[in-house]
């Protein structure tokens, strides 16, 4: 397949001596819900067409993207952090072992890891920040559409359990529609009740919480 002009917007930062992988997250502004993160080593023998910021892809797209890039990466790990850990850590420290768990969780050791953003976890891996890298290396593209595809996985199976709440329309994002759920059925409990919307809804109602 032919690159198009949108997949030559996507480029790699070239490190010729090094095993590298691409590491992001998914899912640090909903009121509910892990955060995910993975890591990918691809391989250059095994091109992907169409890889970029998943937040710039449908959600049918991601999909297979997913799929290919499972089939033909070196290696890649998914790994998340739950909400109790969200509350206890702080979503930014939250983030940062759940990506520390997913570069430790991949088949190959990598050499470098490329992280989406301005910071990197601590780690045994020698990591570099990227600023929206997410839509300039390939590497940290592959692991944005794995770990949406992760938790929007992981957000159905929520809504399986506490379907009044709509998780899978909004994926525990603060639509309209999802305050509305809380408002009218309380904390469940896969909110995270660090977040100020959710926090300030237990103050009012510190009984309404779903077992």
């Amino acid at each position: 397949m032919k690159p198009t002009q949108d997949d030559l917007l996507v480029f790699d930062y070239i490190y010729p001596d090094e095993i590298v992988c691409g590491v992001d997250e998914a899912g640090r502004g909903p009121l509910a819900g892990p955060v995910f993160a993975a890591a990918v080593i691809l391989d250059p023998a095994r091109p992907i067409v169409g890889l970029r910021d998943s937040k710039k892809l449908t959600a049918e797209r991601r999909e297979l993207l997913a799929t290919q890039i499972k089939e033909c990466a070196l290696a890649w790990s998914i790994a998340e952090c739950s909400e109790d850990e969200i509350d206890t850590l702080n979503i930014l420290q939250a983030s940062m072992l759940a990506m520390r768990r997913a570069v430790d969780g991949l088949a190959m050791l990598p050499t470098l890891a490329l992280i989406d953003g301005n910071r990197c976890p601590i780690m045994a891996v020698r990591a570099e920040a990227i600023i929206k890298g997410d839509d300039k290396v390939q590497a940290i593209s592959a692991a944005s559409i794995l770990a949406k595809t992760a938790r929007d996985a992981a957000l159905v199976v929520l809504h399986q359990q506490y379907p009044v709440y709509a998780f899978d329309q909004h994926k525990g994002y603060p639509t309209l529609l999802h305050m509305e759920r809380l408002r009218l059925h309380g904390v469940s409990p896969v909110h995270r009740k660090s977040y100020a919307p959710v926090r300030a809804l237990l103050a009012l109602a510190p009984a309404v919480v779903l077992r």
